[in-house]
């Protein structure tokens, strides 16, 4: 990622941040407004193009999506395109991640990292899954049907509208990959961080608090745990903050003791 795209990221964060009448719609509407930017190569080209000037990339969004957004969609996806992006890429994630931004917003109560973990958790036990929503080749309007359908009453409003927007547009990136971002965007959103504890046996209420405390002092803010059972670690905890893995599992301490007496 270019240091202009992470300048852009975050104006567009900094000014969602202080919009008003976010709700799903507007959401959507973001989706809907990146896919068709990204449907373009033309059109994606030039919103990125820095050369030309700002007001002319925001007079290309009034001219296309003016009529056909609301007032507040409008004004973001204005704000959004003035900026300078690495690349029209770039641009169509910056706009997808407002979107799961708005989302976050436009439903407080609803618990929508963990209910993208547990859709995560699900396309990685089911193969077929993974392949009708990743494959390339597949309709995207029956990618999103689907997903429609697979969260119907499991799931809330936002979450839903999530996935079944960004499997609309994977691109490059594989079905789970797409999930964690999600799920990072709408944390960085909330202003905490996402954890994902692998454990032997399910952690009891008074283990998950003091985890919980215990990580949140650590990286400062609050942080969600999204729990994993795997026998395989034998004892102890996985944890994994975004790049950063806390390996206290008695698996890995096995591991290292083989190796120091393997070498």
């Amino acid at each position: 990622m270019g240091s202009a795209t992470t300048q852009a990221r975050a104006a567009a964060a900094t000014v969602l941040d202080a919009a008003t009448a976010v709700d799903l719609q507007v959401a959507g509407e973001l989706f809907a407004a990146g896919r068709a930017i990204g449907d373009s190569t033309h059109l994606s080209g030039a919103l990125a193009d820095s050369a030309a000037p700002a007001a002319a990339r925001a007079q290309v969004i009034a001219d296309i999506f003016g009529s056909a957004v609301s007032p507040t969609a409008l004004s973001l996806l204005t704000i959004i395109v003035e900026q300078r992006w690495s690349s029209a890429s770039d641009l169509v994630e910056g706009i997808n991640e407002v979107a799961m931004r708005a989302a976050a917003i436009a439903a407080p109560d609803a618990d929508i990292e963990e209910e993208l973990f547990r859709f995560s958790r699900t396309v990685a036990g089911n193969p077929e899954l993974e392949l009708a929503l990743g494959s390339r080749r597949g309709d995207s309007a029956a990618k999103g049907a689907l997903v429609e359908t697979l969260l119907s009453g499991r799931a809330s409003d936002a979450t839903t509208l999530i996935v079944s927007s960004i499997v609309r547009q994977a691109g490059e990136r594989r079905v789970r990959q797409l999930l964690t971002w999600a799920m990072q965007a709408v944390a960085d959103q909330r202003d905490r961080k996402v954890a994902t504890v692998v454990s032997a046996a399910p952690l009891n209420d008074a283990q998950i608090e003091r985890l919980g405390a215990a990580l949140a002092k650590k990286y400062g803010t609050r942080v969600s745990l999204n729990s994993v059972i795997d026998p395989t670690v034998v004892g102890g905890l996985r944890v994994q903050i975004a790049d950063d893995v806390i390996d206290a599992s008695v698996s890995s301490r096995l591991a290292d003791l083989r190796q120091r007496l393997a070498g």
